[in-house]
């Protein structure tokens, strides 16, 4: 569906244009975003790997293993029908460890392990091997969509990737942005805590 609605967009803006004599802005416009879309990955890049190979150290020394230890009251309140030894919560803590650093690129990996494990955690519930609530097939689950949700509010402690791309456009205070990034991601957060509560009771 967003695949359609960026096309009829573009298509808009090039009719747009060419009712109005403008092609040649548009053309410009083009060649010179490519450009900078190009520069941009490129600078960002070498902050991802960066980042996402301090989180793998972080992953063989055991760091991430002994946060989810430390992290098993924040997953038994989110995740209450999850089994404590199910290999999705180590994922999930990765993950939400990486996004509370603003490590979003960092986070991904972690994340689609999780929902992969979570979406085998509702195979074995429709085949009568777990506890908890079964959904039929292409639905999510309780714990699915709490993940998401979680995910998507990404409580964070300091916004990485938005202080990077500020600093690559030149931002005479590329870290001004935390606080107020702590307090949007805190409330988006909270909010997000109580519908998934709210959700599950119902």
């Amino acid at each position: 569906m967003l695949n359609y609605m960026w096309a009829l967009m573009m298509a808009a803006g090039i009719v747009w244009a060419g009712f109005h004599g403008n092609l040649q802005d548009v053309t410009d416009a083009v060649l010179s975003s490519g450009k900078e879309a190009v520069a941009l990955g490129i600078a960002m890049l070498g902050i991802m790997a960066f980042w996402s190979g301090i989180m793998e150290i972080g992953n063989r020394a055991g760091l991430i293993d002994a946060l989810a230890g430390r992290m098993t009251p924040v997953l038994n309140f989110l995740f209450p029908a999850l089994e404590k030894d199910h290999p999705a919560r180590k994922k999930i803590a990765a993950n939400m460890i990486a996004n509370f650093l603003g490590l979003g690129w960092a986070a991904t990996p972690a994340g689609l392990q999780a929902m992969e494990e979570l979406e085998r955690l509702e195979d074995e519930r429709r085949e009568g091997r777990k506890g908890g609530p079964a959904r039929k097939r292409g639905v999510a689950g309780n714990e699915m969509c709490t993940f998401l949700i979680i995910n998507i509010s990404s409580l964070q402690l300091i916004p990485m990737n938005i202080v990077a791309y500020r600093s690559q456009y030149g931002s005479v205070s590329p870290a001004a942005v935390i606080g107020a990034g702590m307090a949007a991601t805190a409330v988006s957060t909270a909010a997000a805590v109580l519908f998934c509560r709210a959700m599950d009771r119902r």
